[in-house]
């Protein structure tokens, strides 16, 4: 490394940061700064939160840092960690240690703690994990990480099935870490991990979720779909019967798989880089229950009647299994089972497209609107080229979208301008559910334009 770069991390080293390494030194111990902050320090990238290794047993860490006026956290003594928080930012402070086995490819057996930073940076999983900086010392790199970090390559440290065996959730890391960094897996490492994917098994799926959900966040979803589909497929199997699945329809030139990853592109693409988290799920999901749905009519053509509808189940099931939070869940499921919906460039069809979307995911229509017309285009460019034409078609229909809501689009019985009382007050019923179905009809009577949404106009409908 050269002395540039390293002066430029010496300058970038969080204050914060800086004070928990130099207080653990004025007491007569090593401490360096480790993990995500150095790799993405190298990278030019904001740094996030800054770990801390030192040579200090945690309770000496403890000690020596209330000694400095830090306030301490005794968050993970059992493997070493303690929690100093410096002016409101967390710094995980570590003593150097190595790992016996892992029996349950999760957690080590045994933690034992030693006195060379050397031996610490050894356990890690990547090489581009596995450095250390110091403000005075410069950049400790035994691994070449560094120089992986620059020529994109994600590779393990050491033997490559030791460090997948260890802990099974790496080979998601892996993945994750070649999807944000825009990086290769080298060779070996590759044939590891797939060798290892099936371990993925004995993982907890709400670890698998917070791993799928960051390999979504890259926006490179497509690239691991391509490229690292045993790993996917390993992580949500009901993903596994769309490779190689031919759809046998003219309005497709793919098969399931490499036509998902396209949807999953475009969505990047359409929303330049800034897909929503339920978006970039529904991707995923969208034709998740093709296979399942699929059937073949007497000229050879194939058919997947109700795969939106099916399609939304799983896209439930699976995210409730990988405890990604309900908000999400719900947005996503929305957009898979609305992505086959007809619609027009009017203003009736965009009613009618909010009004499903309000019964599919309350409370969220306006802001899903735009993502399923995002979900749609996608879909089309990445079906046969005669298909294509669509995506223009739906920028129409966007601007039609737009202009219904800059007007006030009628989609719920709320946005109407009478209510209850009205009902009760006009057609002189008695409160329950007749007034629901009145207000019902009048909502379907405004969203196909046959009535403004103007209350002597809805008061007169009523009298009628």
């Amino acid at each position: 490394m050269s002395r540039d770069i390293e002066m430029r991390l010496a300058r970038e080293l969080p204050a914060y940061a800086l004070r928990v390494v130099g207080a653990l030194e004025a007491a007569g111990h090593e401490a360096w700064v480790v993990g995500g902050w150095v790799r993405d320090a190298l990278l030019g990238r904001p740094g996030h939160d800054v770990d801390v290794t030192t040579s200090a047993p945690w309770q000496q860490t403890a000690r020596v840092l209330r000694a400095a006026g830090i306030e301490v956290h005794e968050t993970g003594t059992a493997h070493g960690t303690v929690t100093a928080v410096v002016d409101g930012s967390p710094v995980e402070t570590t003593t150097y240690r190595v790992e016996g086995a892992y029996t349950d490819r999760r957690h080590p057996d045994e933690v034992r703690f030693v006195t060379d930073v050397r031996e610490d940076l050894a356990r890690r999983d990547f090489t581009v994990n596995a450095m250390a900086f110091h403000p005075k010392r410069g950049l400790l790199d035994p691994f070449d990480g560094e120089k992986d970090l620059a020529a994109r390559v994600i590779r393990a440290v050491g033997e490559p099935r030791r460090r997948f065996e260890e802990d099974a959730l790496r080979v998601l890391r892996a993945v994750r870490f070649a999807c944000r960094l825009d990086a290769r897996i080298d060779s070996a490492t590759q044939d590891a991990l797939v060798s290892c994917a099936p371990e993925l098994a004995q993982i907890a799926h709400e670890r698998i979720g917070q791993e799928l959900d960051g390999i979504l966040a890259t926006g490179r979803a497509a690239w691991a779909l391509r490229h690292e589909f045993a790993v996917m497929a390993a992580a949500v199997p009901e993903l596994a019967p769309m490779a190689g699945f031919d759809q046998k329809s003219p309005y497709h030139a793919h098969d399931v798989l490499e036509h998902t990853a396209r949807v999953c592109a475009g969505v990047e693409e359409f929303t330049g880089g800034g897909a929503s988290q339920a978006l970039r799920w529904a991707a995923l999901l969208h034709d998740v229950a093709k296979p399942e749905c699929w059937s073949e009519d007497v000229s050879g053509r194939g058919h997947f009647f109700g795969h939106p509808e099916a399609g939304a189940r799983t896209a439930r099931r699976v995210m409730a299994r990988l405890a990604i939070p309900g908000d999400v869940s719900r947005a996503a499921a929305a957009l898979v089972l609305l992505h086959d919906f007809e619609i027009r460039a009017t203003a009736p069809s965009m009613r009618r497209m909010l009004s499903e979307l309000e019964r599919a995911c309350p409370g969220q229509a306006r802001r899903l609107s735009f993502d399923l017309l995002d979900l749609k285009r996608s879909d089309a460019v990445a079906k046969a080229p005669q298909c294509t034409g669509y995506a223009v078609e739906l920028d129409q229909m966007t601007r039609a979208l737009r202009a219904e809501l800059a007007a006030g689009a009628v989609w719920r019985v709320g946005d109407l301008a009478v209510g209850g009382a009205d009902v009760i007050r006009e057609r002189g019923i008695e409160p329950g559910p007749g007034v629901g179905m009145v207000l019902a009809q009048l909502l379907a009577t405004v969203m196909d334009g046959q009535l403004p949404n103007d209350r002597e106009a809805q008061l007169e409908w009523l009298r009628w």
